[in-house]
C-alpha cells in the first residue's frame, strides 16, 4: 500500500521505516529541514537501539523516502498522524494544534485525487479532539475517513514495539465508514494481526483514553514507590525490598516499582497533566486530584535526590565536584525531554556544586539547559575529582562500572544510586560510602 507518516519525531519516523520494511511504498514529511536531511541521507537523527539498522535495511529498497513538502502525500491512500503534542506553555493541557495543522494539510493535499483517503492520528491527544476532526472531514473533506490508532512505543524498545506490538488499538465511528477504515487498517497492519497481535475496535472517545489511562496509571506507580521511599529513608526500611514483597502480588506486579529520581521523557508528565487539564475542563478535576498529586510528588523527587547529596557531602555544596552520570530520562535513549537526571544535575548547580556529567547518548546538546554544565567523554573522566557521583540514569554501562577503579580517581569514595540500580554491598565492599533511595543503612555508610 501507498502510505504517508507526518511527523517524524520519535515516533513517527521510526514508524514510517517499520511500515517500509512490512513492504509498503511509504513517504515520511516533516517540516524540520535537518531531520529530514539526515534521514534522506540515511542516518537517524536520534538515538533510538535498532533504528538505524532498520533505516539500512529498508532504504535500498526504494520503499521508504522523506519530505519537508505536506504536498507529496497526495500519492498515498493511508496517512499516518504521528506529530507531537506538547504541554502548553500556559497550563497543563496539550497543544494540539500540530495535529489540526497536519489533518488539514492531508485533507487539502488529497482534496482533489478523487480517491477515497484513510487519515489514522496516531498522536496523543486529549478526549474529544478525534471528534472535533472527524466533523470538520465530513464538511471540508468528504472522500477523507479519520480514525485513531493510538501508539504505545517505548523510547529505546521503538522498533520492537512498532513491529511487533502488544496490541493495536482502533477508534472508529459508528457506521460503513468506520468499518471500512478499519478495514482497510486491517490490511496495513497484516503481517502484524497475523502473528497474533491482539486488536481491539472501540469509539473514539475510548481509543483517546487509553494511551492517557495507561501512562497516568504506569506514573502512578512510580510516584507510589517513591513516597513509600520517603517513608523507609525516615523508619530505617528498605524500599527494595519492600517493593519485592509488595511485586510478588500479582494484583500489583513488579514493573515500575523501582525507586529513584522519577519519570520524565516526552509521555508520562506531559499525559499525566493533560489527562488533569482535560478532566477539569469536563468539571471533573476533584476526582483527578490525585494525578496532579502524583505529577507533584514526581517533581518534587528531583529535589529531595540532590538534597540527598547535599547531605552526603556533608550539607554544603558549595564548590563541590558533583559527577552526574547519565542525563537522557531513561536508558537506551537521547532523549532529555523533562530528564529527571538533568534536572537533578540543575538542581545542583543551583545548590553552587560543579556539576561534571557524562551520558554515553545526549553529549553536549544538555548544556543548552543547564549554563555552565560541563559535559565530559566517559563515566571515568566525569569522577575524575568528584566529591560525590550521582546515577542519574540506570545505563547498562553504570550498572556494570567496576567501583573499585572508580574510587582510585575520585576525591572522596561517595555514591549516590538515584536509580537504585547499583549493588550496595560491592560498592561498600570497595570502599564507597553509599546512598541509596529509600535504602540508606549504615552498613553502607
Amino acid at each position: 500500500m501507498k502510505i504517508s507518516v507526518v511527523g517524524l519525531g520519535y515516533l513517527g519516523a521510526v514508524h514510517a521505516a517499520a511500515m517500509a520494511s512490512l513492504g509498503h511504498e511509504v513517504v515520511g514529511v516533516d517540516i524540520d529541514q535537518a531531520r529530514v536531511g539526515a534521514l534522506q541521507a540515511g542516518r537517524a537523527p536520534f538515538f533510538e537501539p535498532g533504528f538505524q539498522e532498520l533505516l539500512d535495511q529498508v532504504l535500498p529498497t526504494g520503499r521508504l523516502a522523506f519530505s519537508t513538502e505536506i504536498a507529496d502525500v497526495a500519492g498515498a491512500s493511508v496517512h499516518f498522524i504521528c506529530v507531537g503534542t506538547p504541554q502548553s506553555e500556559d497550563s497543563g493541557r496539550a497543544n494540539v494544534s500540530y495535529v489540526e495543522t497536519s489533518v488539514a494539510g492531508v485533507a487539502k493535499a488529497v482534496a482533489a485525487s478523487g480517491r477515497p483517503h484513510i487519515i489514522v492520528g496516531k498522536s496523543t491527544v486529549p478526549v474529544g479532539t478525534a471528534e472535533n476532526l472527524a466533523a470538520w472531514l465530513r464538511t471540508a473533506a468528504p472522500n477523507v475517513t479519520l480514525i485513531w490508532n493510538p501508539e504505545f512505543l517505548r523510547e529505546g524498545f521503538a522498533v520492537a514495539d512498532s513491529l511487533h506490538p502488544d496490541r493495536l488499538v482502533y477508534g472508529v465511528e459508528p457506521g460503513p465508514a468506520g468499518e471500512q477504515a478499519a478495514t482497510v487498517l486491517d490490511a496495513v497492519y497484516q503481517p502484524i494481526l497475523a502473528a497474533g497481535t491482539p486488536r481491539l475496535v472501540m469509539d473514539f472517545a475510548s481509543a483517546q483514553l487509553v494511551k492517557a489511562a495507561a501512562n497516568s496509571f504506569l506514573a502512578m506507580k512510580i510516584s507510589f514507590i517513591n513516597a513509600m521511599a520517603v517513608l523507609c529513608d525516615a523508619t530505617g526500611g528498605d524500599v527494595t525490598q519492600l517493593a519485592q514483597a509488595i511485586g510478588l502480588d500479582d494484583r500489583i506486579g513488579p514493573k515500575f516499582l523501582r525507586a529513584g529520581l522519577g519519570f520524565g521523557g516526552g509521555c508520562l508528565p506531559k499525559d499525566v497533566r493533560a489527562l488533569v487539564a482535560r478532566a477539569e475542563e469536563l468539571g471533573l478535576g476533584e476526582t483527578f486530584e490525585f494525578l496532579r498529586c502524583v505529577d507533584q510528588l514526581n517533581t518534587s523527587q528531583r529535589a529531595r535526590v540532590a538534597a540527598t547529596v547535599a547531605q552526603a557531602v556533608g550539607g554544603d555544596l558549595a564548590g563541590k565536584r558533583i559527577a552526574v552520570l547519565g542525563l537522557a530520562f531513561k536508558p537506551n535513549s537521547d532523549d532529555i525531554r523533562d530528564s529527571p537526571a538533568l534536572s537533578a544535575a540543575q538542581a545542583l548547580a543551583g545548590l553552587g556544586a560543579r556539576v561534571v556529567a557524562y551520558d554515553p547518548a545526549v553529549g553536549q546538546r544538555a548544556t543548552q539547559q543547564v549554563p555552565g554544565l560541563a559535559v565530559a567523554g566517559s563515566a571515568v573522566e566525569a569522577a575524575t575529582g568528584a566529591d560525590a557521583v550521582l546515577v542519574g540514569t540506570e545505563w547498562p554501562e553504570f550498572r556494570s562500572m567496576d567501583p573499585g577503579q572508580l574510587a582510585g580517581v575520585v576525591a572522596a569514595p561517595v555514591v549516590v544510586d538515584g536509580r537504585n540500580c547499583l549493588d550496595p554491598a560491592a560498592w561498600a565492599a570497595a570502599g564507597w560510602r553509599y546512598w541509596g533511595i529509600g535504602r540508606h543503612h549504615p552498613q553502607y555508610a
